[in-house]
């Protein structure tokens, strides 16, 4: 048990390691950034003097390093900053965007985890015939295609050729769940991927659980059918998607960019966008931390239950 203890204290101390890096990385890249704020905002004609005034309104003009202490204090209190384009605290730019991006991503982790699970094990059952070629087939077609290749096509078809959902979510502002129609293509998109490789990976198990030796024991014993598979194999073969799993959730942050971009849905996503166009360095920061914070999480807390499935191998690690 003190093993157990030590290795979630090593994985927690890591994780706050991690947390500090990703301040500071955030920080540094967003000073990298081409471009001043102060020029933005002082109009297509701007005048030295003007831009001058600006900096040192916005305290631009201070030392990098004291801007970088004064920002980590105030993340530690809950302040992200504010706004230099439009003078509003960061945290309602995150409060405003939250909810639909949330929606995108919880509405396809809901869906990602029984199709894939299910494609995955229809697969197995069917190793070498007709369904599981066309299974992994489909599914490494699919993956192949990038997200807003893919988007684009839907669009096309079932948009504006045989017009049955809308294309993009303009007029619907961030009231989604009443207008369900347009969270069909968005979700379909950032589905796509990841449902193709969590299937492949539990065909994967699937088949080596099915082939051991404690499944052809459990047959002596005449176990069959269903309780076969989803009681003794499918946890054997789901256990190691958990990592897998974290990855494909911080993954949809990313992918949540680009179809809350090509659907014009109100999120984090194109929030992150019209900061970086109008060079609001602290709304960037904000969302920057609050995406990397979220693989810190993630990935601690596939970590914590890669263990409790496995906790001969999570503390060796």
């Amino acid at each position: 048990m003190s093993g157990v203890r030590s290795w979630v204290v090593r994985r927690l101390l890591l994780g706050l390691g991690q947390t500090a890096a990703v301040v500071l990385l955030v920080f540094a890249l967003t000073e990298a950034l081409p471009g001043d704020a102060a020029v933005v905002l002082a109009g297509d004609q701007p005048d030295p003097d003007r831009i001058a005034a600006i900096r040192e309104a916005m305290e631009l003009d201070r030392p990098a390093h004291e801007r970088l202490l004064d920002w980590a204090a105030g993340l530690l209190h809950g302040d992200f900053g504010t706004s230099l384009v439009s003078d509003r605290p960061v945290s309602t730019y995150l409060a405003d965007g939250f909810g639909p991006t949330l929606l995108l991503a919880g509405l396809t982790v809901a869906l990602l985890v029984p199709t894939g699970v299910g494609l995955g094990v229809l697969a197995a059952r069917h190793e070498g015939r007709f369904v599981d070629r066309l299974v992994s087939s489909t599914t490494l077609g699919v993956y192949a295609v990038p997200e807003f290749a893919f988007g684009v096509l839907l669009i096309t078809v079932f948009a504006l050729r045989l017009g049955w959902l809308p294309p993009t979510a303009v007029g619907y502002g961030t009231d989604l769940l009443g207008h369900p129609a347009a969270l069909v293509l968005p979700v379909v998109v950032l589905l796509s991927r990841p449902v193709c490789s969590l299937a492949r990976l539990v065909r994967a198990g699937m088949i080596d659980a099915l082939d051991s030796p404690y499944v052809a024991h459990a047959r002596r014993y005449g176990l069959s059918g269903v309780r076969l598979r989803y009681a003794h194999a499918l946890p054997n073969a789901v256990a190691p998607a958990a990592q897998q799993l974290a990855r494909t959730i911080d993954w949809l942050l990313g992918g949540v960019i680009v179809v809350e971009a090509l659907f014009v849905i109100p999120g984090l996503g194109t929030v992150l966008i019209n900061a970086v166009a109008e060079r609001d360095v602290p709304v960037v920061q904000g969302l920057a931390v609050v995406f990397g914070l979220s693989t810190v999480v993630l990935n601690l807390g596939a970590d914590l239950v890669t263990h409790r499935l496995t906790p001969r191998a999570g503390v060796a690690a």
